[in-house]
């Protein structure tokens, strides 16, 4: 259900928060329902109240994301013969919905395992790598956005409570529960965010197996705008169909070509070039004749 807009806000109000990206899908072959769900700013009293009852600090940038809107969803859909199909979303979560990921045990059994047993000590950062979150308590982790089932994007303050602004970054949570490094802030975040045009699975470019075979057709098909242009490069081992989206969302009216007739074979056997007819039986003589 769409929420009723904030008094005063206008079309450049949305221009400014999606940085003019509906104009470039709404140009887009096939593109269509492309959809902002408005929702009015948080007040102030809301993220104060959120510091407090978290015992962390909001980075200014965040802060002033929810100041300008307490929440983000915009999603758009694909039209393909006539079934409209929902594709791209792009969402961050309200305040309200700024929960802490849960670490109280999977099931309300003594004794059941928690996220804090997933951690794997030898995994630590390399020198290319920052220091993973971990799920216990020396890692403060929020859920920005769940990722239509696919993952989760948090807000990770590494350095335990109280947290800092100084501290917090963005990572990946996959399916599997592997940490995937995005940004260093959440302004960096939602460029990535809008320019990936919050097609399915765009968090996976950052991670070392990538993108699936299926995502990466429609990552071919609209392509981001971004400077990682790897994830569209082709795998020796992996066969990708390329898409011409001008073909795809063509018109299905065709013009009926008549066929063309063979030549028509006479019933006493195939003609020589300059003698009559000649049959299969040419090679037998009479005294030798053929046994069928």
């Amino acid at each position: 259900m769409e929420e009723t807009p904030p008094p005063g806000c206008s079309k450049p109000h949305l221009e400014k928060l999606t940085l003019g990206i509906t104009r470039i899908l709404e140009s887009s072959p096939g593109v269509t329902e492309v959809t902002i769900i408005e929702k009015p700013p948080a007040e102030r009293h809301m993220i104060s109240s959120w510091e407090q009852k978290n015992n962390c600090v909001l980075p200014e940038d965040v802060k002033n994301f929810y100041l300008m809107t307490n929440g983000f969803h915009m999603t758009w859909s694909v039209k393909l013969d006539e079934h409209t199909i929902p594709l791209g979303s792009m969402a961050i979560n309200s305040i309200a919905k700024l929960t802490q990921l849960n670490q109280s045990s999977v099931y309300s059994l003594p004794n059941a395992p928690t996220l804090a047993d997933l951690e794997d000590d030898a995994l630590e950062a390399s020198e290319n790598q920052p220091e993973k979150p971990h799920f216990d308590s020396r890692s403060v982790i929020f859920e920005l956005d769940p990722c239509n089932g696919n993952g989760k994007v948090c807000l990770v303050y590494k350095r335990g409570k109280p947290a800092l602004a100084q501290d917090a970054e963005i990572w990946f949570l996959d399916r599997a529960l592997y940490w995937h490094f995005l940004t260093d802030s959440f302004t960096a975040y939602y460029r990535l965010l809008i320019t990936h045009l919050g097609l399915p699975q765009w968090q996976y470019a950052f991670t070392s197996y990538g993108i699936s075979p299926q995502a990466k057709q429609w990552f071919n098909m609209y392509k981001p705008i971004t400077y990682n242009t790897d994830l569209l490069a082709e795998e020796t081992n992996c066969f990708v169909n390329k898409l011409d989206p001008s073909k795809v969302f063509k018109s299905k009216n065709k013009t009926l070509i008549p066929k063309k007739k063979g030549p028509v074979q006479p019933a006493g056997g195939q003609k020589g070039p300059l003698g009559p007819p000649t049959t299969s039986k040419s090679s037998s003589s009479p005294g030798n004749p053929v046994r069928k």
